[in-house]
């Protein structure tokens, strides 16, 4: 079953990387309040252009919840990747997740695919974020290379503290 559940060895990687194709944009222009004013954390976004969904860290799958994956590296830091805004509420019919808890999956690998047709004929928006949960406590700083990118693609990077 595409090599997940295989024994993987956790990887320190520092690299962030695009969930999906598209364009990378800034946290503070996502439409949602809660993400914009970085509520839940730091991080990045992407309006996507693939319905196929990768890793933007190489971690721990720490959540599998319908429309978002949790992940902690192995430094500590905690990574959310919530696919689409306010998609909690097709309680998981457009997403297929390849992984489950406990898996350890490389950054830029592939997790996962989302029919977008279900997101938009519900009125609802394909911006995906990915949000570091645990920035006060561990997050040192980040740098994202905005712009478009390919999906799985390497965008930047982050340290902790």
């Amino acid at each position: 079953m595409f090599g997940f559940g295989k024994k993987k060895t956790l990887q320190d990687d520092k690299t962030l990387y695009a969930p999906l194709a598209g364009e990378v944009i800034e946290l503070e222009k996502v439409s949602d309040p809660v993400f914009a004013k970085k509520i839940m954390g730091d991080g990045y976004a992407v309006q996507p252009t693939s319905d196929k969904i990768f890793a933007p860290v190489s971690a721990k799958v720490a959540l599998v919840q319908g429309h978002a994956l949790g992940f902690v590296r192995a430094d500590g830091l905690e990574v959310l990747l919530h696919v689409g805004i306010d998609t909690v509420s097709l309680n998981g019919a457009p997403f297929n997740f390849k992984v489950k808890v406990g898996d350890i999956v490389d950054g830029g690998e592939e997790v996962g695919t989302v029919d977008w047709t279900k997101v938009e004929a519900a009125g609802l928006e394909k911006t995906t974020m990915v949000i570091f949960t645990n920035t006060a406590d561990k997050l040192n700083s980040f740098d994202v290379n905005y712009g478009v990118a390919a999906a799985g693609a390497q965008v930047g990077g982050a340290s902790v503290k």
